[in-house]
């Protein structure tokens, strides 16, 4: 099949809001791709490569030939072949190599296939065909029920890969997949509580956990092998020599564990999320930097104990096979009770030695990979800011027409703003319509994507921390903001400086 219509899909799939029919649109491209090609296919409109990283950042793509070029069409298959020449380059030359080959593929590309080949590598393919948007899509696609697409998916984690089984084999090639140690599913996730007695009423009794600012990472052992997975599912087994000696030291043959991975001081307070982050992501010097920054796990569910798959078990019992198997240096504190004062006791122990907040937990949810289940409720406490909006960049799919991203700014108090990040997190409908007509009355100035503004709108922030960045002045950057409100009541004057940032910043390392 063509890229084109792929790029024709994606286009239609962005300038809908309407989730039956992007559903549609994706499943009538689906039924026309050959299930060789639907691997590609599917991982191109979920925004994402079958490769997942290729090694082509923004510097690349900047320097790739801009002129749209001659050659045959391309097809699905040219592209993925092209992303799988380039992810393996390596060694001296690679990176020249890479550029080369990634000149070669846009200069193919015509104006519009080559912004879509951009913004897929540039993973800011904005079009809201999500994951459980595509689910449904190859489920009708291939006419098997949407239920047995996602069990599948759960146990197989590439969707991909499941859609093409789906083309070929139907239902009964998704109902012959099981979960195998060795090949990791897609995490469990939690939905937001307001607070500790919000998510108490909703769940008790419930097991009370210290939720970690950790990584998140899925180890399977079978035997003497380990491999650790990222919640992205990728393979991070060489960075982490500390978490596979730990797994191999469990009393069991054959496991599959979920938890985290945490750099800890020696009070057993943890670094900051950056020191995790930075230790975690390096594939160089693992030795060094091991004896400088260990790892410790730090686990809470197992999903597979020798032979026995454990998903479809309630909570209280996986949390009972998690005690017998692993033990309590490295499982993550839990407290189980009906009592919201003592979960309140519980998240008060976890923010006074550091940690985020907690995690409630359902004792008879099953395991539900790759969702963010009803059964898991995350209680944090975050923070709020008053910033002032520099510029705004304008929205895609069905934010289209409207200022959406925001370039947040503390005051500083020697005179102007200092910039600290971006969200587009938060924002009602109602709320982004008010912000453009206000922005739009603010513009000093604009380019292809962002207007720029007088800094006079304030705005509440909500985030859950700040992290040095070089990417900004200031070295500093929220962490996860989105907005709370508009706070037209407020003058620029008024806002929070940046020195409260510097403060905060302080805090997380101290």
């Amino acid at each position: 099949m063509l890229l084109r219509h792929v790029v024709e899909t994606s286009r239609a799939v962005a300038a809908t809001s309407a989730r039956r029919e992007k559903i549609g649109r994706l499943a009538e491209l689906l039924r026309g791709v050959d299930p060789a090609e639907a691997p590609a296919a599917i991982a191109f409109l979920s925004g994402e490569l079958r490769q997942r990283q290729i090694g082509v950042g923004w510097a690349a793509l900047r320097d790739a030939a801009p002129a749209a070029g001659g050659g045959p069409p391309l097809e699905i298959a040219d592209v993925d072949a092209a992303f799988e020449r380039i992810g393996a380059c390596s060694g001296p030359g690679s990176q020249a190599e890479r550029r080369r080959l990634l000149a070669e593929l846009l200069e193919r590309a015509d104006d519009d296939e080559r912004r879509f080949l951009s913004a897929l590598l540039a993973g800011d393919l904005r079009q809201g065909a999500l994951q459980g948007v595509m689910a449904e899509a190859v489920a009708r696609a291939a006419g098997v029920p949407a239920a047995a697409v996602r069990r599948a998916l759960m146990l197989r984690g590439d969707l991909g890969v499941v859609g093409a089984l789906a083309r070929a084999e139907g239902e009964a090639g998704l109902a012959a997949i099981r979960l195998e140690p060795g090949r990791p599913v897609h995490p469990m996730l939690a939905q937001p509580a307001a607070d500790i007695d919000a998510a108490m009423a909703k769940l008790s009794p419930a097991a009370v956990e210290w939720k970690l600012d950790g990584a998140r990472i899925q180890i399977h052992r079978r035997d003497g092998d380990v491999a650790v997975f990222t919640r992205t599912l990728d393979d991070v087994t060489a960075r982490v020599p500390e978490i596979v000696e730990a797994a191999l030291a469990l009393p069991a043959a054959t496991v599959v564990l979920d938890g985290e991975a945490i750099a800890l001081r020696a009070d057993g307070r943890p670094h900051p999320f950056q020191v995790t982050a930075g230790r975690f992501g390096s594939r160089r010097g693992v030795d060094e930097q091991r004896r400088a920054t260990p790892l410790t796990a730090a686990l809470f569910d197992v999903l597979h104990l020798d032979g026995e798959d454990l998903l479809d078990r309630p909570g209280s019992e996986r949390g009972a096979a998690l005690e017998a198997v692993v033990p309590e240096a490295l499982r993550i504190p839990r407290v189980v009770t009906d009592d919201a004062g003592a979960a309140g006791g519980v998240l008060a122990d976890a923010l006074g030695r550091g940690h985020e907040g907690v995690m409630v937990k359902s004792l008879d949810a099953p395991y539900e990979a790759g969702r963010r289940g009803a059964g898991w409720l995350k209680v944090k406490v975050a923070h709020t800011l008053d910033l002032v909006v520099l510029a705004a960049e304008w929205g895609h799919g069905r934010r289209r027409g409207t200022l959406s991203n925001l370039h947040l700014g503390a005051r500083d108090p020697a005179g102007g703003f200092v910039m600290l990040g971006k969200t587009f997190k938060g924002l009602t409908d109602e709320m982004l319509a008010w912000q453009t007509e206000r922005l739009l009355a603010l513009e000093v100035s604009r380019d292809a994507y962002t207007v720029h503004v007088r800094p006079e709108l304030v705005v509440e922030i909500a985030f859950d921390g700040v992290q040095t960045s070089p990417r900004y002045p200031g070295g500093m950057a929220l962490r996860f903001a989105r907005v709370k409100r508009h706070r037209p009541d407020k003058t620029a004057a008024e806002a929070d400086t940046v020195d409260t940032l510097r403060a905060i910043h302080a805090g997380a390392g101290a």
